[in-house]
């Protein structure tokens, strides 16, 4: 294939969609598909399939920048002498064990699901499901004050609860940003430090997956696909640096309900386009 300039208007456009939706609770994955379904990628389906995962690495290393300082489990005590930030590690080690459920799921039904639930009724469904779920949890955090506070406040079981429900996310329309906070505001988690729980453990999960699905597609790249993977996880960083700051600063004064509303409306859409008008 060749790289003309409509080949490079949809990959920033995915771009774009990626940098936005990874990180609101809205579906990266599910939108990613559903917008390659109108203006598809003059691509392989091999590489297709690995361009819609691999591409969040921009945004997860717009996360890494952020919060470099929170992230980064060492600092210099003075010129010379290294401090380890105890809490840090503790944390990371948190976010390995909410990491194992993911991991065990995607190893076993990644094929499965790639297969099968990859479809725009599956995807809209899950939206609408979680749209609504986001309201009524939202709903019911009205009468009660989060028991976790801070992410220090998150202990191994509470970790490994929320990786529980970040398996949900493996079907595509659910969220990894949405199934993971909606586990962690049942659980009793502040809405900021589900937030923050959730970009920690993003780190390692997308370096991972991405990594399982560059293993499977083999590395095999032409020079026109590796250009194009490239131009889309930096537009997935810029635009990323952008929404995660509006989205801190969003959740400190507002719940997560609009979000849910605007996953139901697009979720009901989509059924309409592809039920009716197809």
């Amino acid at each position: 294939m060749t790289l003309d300039f409509l080949e490079i208007l949809k990959v920033t456009f995915l771009g774009i969609v990626e940098g936005i939706t990874e990180w609101l609770p809205l579906s990266s994955t599910g939108h990613m598909l559903l917008v390659d379904e109108f203006i598809h990628l003059n691509t392989s389906d091999a590489f297709r399939e690995m361009f819609f995962v691999v591409i969040q690495l921009g945004a997860i290393l717009a996360v890494v920048v952020l919060f470099w300082k929170k992230m980064w489990p060492f600092q210099l005590k003075d010129k010379t002498q290294p401090k380890v930030k105890r809490n840090t590690i503790s944390l990371w080690l948190k976010v390995v064990v909410a990491c194992i459920p993911g991991a065990v799921v995607t190893l076993l039904f990644d094929d499965f699901i790639e297969a099968h639930l990859h479809t725009p009724i599956v995807i809209a469904s899950m939206l609408i499901l979680y749209g609504l779920a986001f309201i009524l949890v939202e709903s019911w955090n009205k009468l009660r004050t989060p028991r976790i506070q801070t992410l220090d406040d998150i202990t191994y079981k509470t970790a490994f609860l929320i990786g529980l429900f970040q398996v949900l996310s493996i079907i595509p329309g659910t969220s990894r940003s949405g199934a993971t906070i909606i586990g962690a505001l049942l659980i009793g988690v502040s809405r900021v430090s589900a937030a923050e729980f959730t970009f920690f453990l993003a780190v390692p999960v997308m370096f991972g997956l991405s990594a399982f699905k560059l293993i499977k597609f083999g590395f095999a790249f032409t020079g026109t696909e590796l250009i194009i993977l490239l131009i889309g996880m930096a537009v997935a960083f810029v635009v990323s640096l952008l929404v995660i700051k509006f989205l801190m600063g969003y959740i400190r004064k507002h719940d997560f309900k609009l979000f849910g509303v605007y996953r139901i409306l697009l979720g009901f859409a989509v059924l309409g386009y592809f039920l009716f008008a197809g």
